[in-house]
C-alpha cells in the first residue's frame, strides 16, 4: 500500500519547533563566537565595552621626549598598559609584557605602555633599564593628560580604575575593554583575547 506524504499537524508543529530551536542555537552560537574569550587577573576581570567608542586624538610622549599619535597604530590591535614605578604589581607584569612584546608580531599587535610617574622621564627610563625592559618602546603621562583617576573629576581618554590597568584597542580604532590588575600576558587566556581582537 502506498504511503501518504502528508504529515500530521503534530508532526508538522514538532518539526517547526525544531527547526526554530536550531536556528536560536545558531544565533546564540554567533553571537557567543563574536564575544571575547574570558581573561581575569587575580581581582579583576576582563570589561567588555558593548559599544566601545571611537577615541579622540591621543598624542603619546615616548621617554625620549618625541611624539607618537595613538591613530598611528590603527589596522591593527593596541594594548595600552598604564602603570607606576610605585606599583608593586606593575613591575612584575612589566617584564611579561617585554616578553610578549618579543614574541608576537608588531604588524598584528602594537603594546604601549604608559608611565603615570610624575617623575622626570629619566628616572623612568633608568628604572626601566634596572628590570631589563629593552624592546618595548615606553611612554610618559607626568601631567596626567591620557590617563586620570575615576574620582579626579578630570576628562582624558582613559579612566585609571586601579594600577596597573590595560584597555584593548580594536583594529578601528575604538576602545574595546579594560582590565585592572596584574596580568601574565604570555598565558593561553591573554592570548586568546589579543588574538579575538586581532581578528575583529
Amino acid at each position: 500500500m502506498k504511503k501518504s506524504n502528508r504529515y500530521t499537524r503534530r508532526q508538522l508543529l514538532t518539526a517547526v519547533a525544531g527547526l526554530a530551536a536550531a536556528g536560536a542555537t545558531t544565533d546564540r552560537g554567533s553571537a557567543q563566537a563574536a564575544r571575547p574569550p574570558a581573561l581575569r587577573s587575580e581581582t579583576a576581570q576582563f570589561v567588555e565595552f558593548r559599544r566601545g567608542a571611537e577615541l579622540p586624538p591621543v598624542r603619546l610622549q615616548r621617554i625620549d621626549g618625541s611624539f607618537v599619535d595613538l591613530s598611528t597604530f590603527r589596522g591593527k590591535s593596541v594594548l595600552v598598559n598604564f602603570w607606576a614605578t610605585w606599583c608593586a604589581p606593575c613591575r612584575r607584569e612589566l617584564p611579561l609584557l617585554e616578553r610578549l612584546r618579543r614574541t608576537i608580531d608588531s604588524s598584528l599587535l602594537e603594546i604601549v605602555p604608559v608611565s603615570i610617574d610624575r617623575t622626570p622621564s629619566a628616572d623612568v627610563s633608568a628604572f626601566l633599564k634596572r628590570l631589563d625592559i629593552r624592546t618595548l618602546r615606553t611612554y610618559h603621562d607626568p601631567q596626567g593628560h591620557i590617563a586620570r583617576g575615576a574620582n579626579e573629576g578630570v576628562d582624558a581618554p582613559f579612566i585609571l580604575y586601579g594600577m596597573p590597568v590595560s584597555y584593548i584597542i580594536d583594529r578601528q580604532g575604538r576602545v574595546a575593554g579594560y582590565v585592572t590588575g596584574e596580568l601574565d600576558w604570555t598565558s593561553s587566556d591573554a592570548l586568546a583575547l589579543l588574538a579575538h581582537y586581532r581578528q575583529t
